[in-house]
């Protein structure tokens, strides 16, 4: 019952001050277990002025996707990815369930600034109107995908292949015998955080530039490429 989960679970239901319902904030939530979690996360960083984007593994249990997809429904600004990974920890698919909810929130009608991932076991240490000030007054119009030159010490997860496995039914990345190509365009490889804060214009970018689908595909079969692909991108010159 909807008018039940807003009303007990304390839903906000109006944007709290003039300055929230102006600046709109994109979520990208990947989640793949612990439905209580999920909900404390969700409430927490409601607000209905802003959008959200639900990943759910599709390895997961059918009783959690119906029972995420039961909440989702009660919620005009919030759905769930129109296409699902089997997400592989480390792997490709991880990245891909990011862009995945990209393309869909890139062509909803909502107004968004700024978009922000998260995961299942992720909670906010800021409100909605802290979090917006803080992207007002420090990165006005640029990203926050902090990283480094990659290191030596990180170099094997781009310079040999890795393939996705699975043993006694559990999903993983090993590396292949096999040494991958430089990487395209000429890029050179930063390292960093696969948690971010995108501008839309970048994530516009990322979807159609064509060093950036080049370097999506170079990576398919690298290790965790969520951690060198946003930072990668945003160190290009312009």
């Amino acid at each position: 019952n909807c008018s039940t989960v807003l009303k007990t679970l304390h839903f906000i239901t109006r944007p709290l001050s003039a300055e929230e319902g102006n600046f709109s904030l994109a979520y990208i939530i990947t989640i793949h277990k612990e439905l209580e979690m999920f909900v404390r996360l969700l409430r927490a960083i409601y607000m209905p002025q802003n959008i959200y984007c639900i990943h759910i593994d599709e390895k997961s249990p059918r009783d959690y996707k119906t029972a995420v997809q039961n909440i989702v429904n009660c919620f005009e600004n919030i759905f769930i990815s129109s296409k699902r990974e089997h997400v592989v920890y480390a792997g490709f698919s991880r990245l891909q369930a990011d862009i995945n909810c990209m393309r869909d929130l890139v062509n909803s009608k909502v107004q968004w600034n700024y978009v922000i991932n998260l995961c299942g076991q992720d909670y906010p240490l800021k409100t909605n109107k802290e979090i917006i000030q803080y992207i007002k007054t420090k990165w006005n119009g640029k990203n926050i995908t902090p990283g480094i030159v990659q290191p030596l010490h990180m170099k094997h997860r781009t310079e040999v292949s890795y393939r996705e496995y699975v043993h006694s039914g559990v999903p993983y990345v090993y590396p292949a015998k096999i040494r991958k190509a430089q990487p395209p365009h000429n890029l050179t490889i930063y390292f960093g955080s696969a948690y971010y804060i995108l501008t839309k214009d970048f994530v516009e970018f990322t979807l159609n530039d064509a060093r950036a689908k080049a370097l999506l595909e170079w990576s398919r079969d690298t290790y965790s490429p969520d951690e060198h692909y946003w930072v990668t991108l945003n160190r290009l010159p312009g």
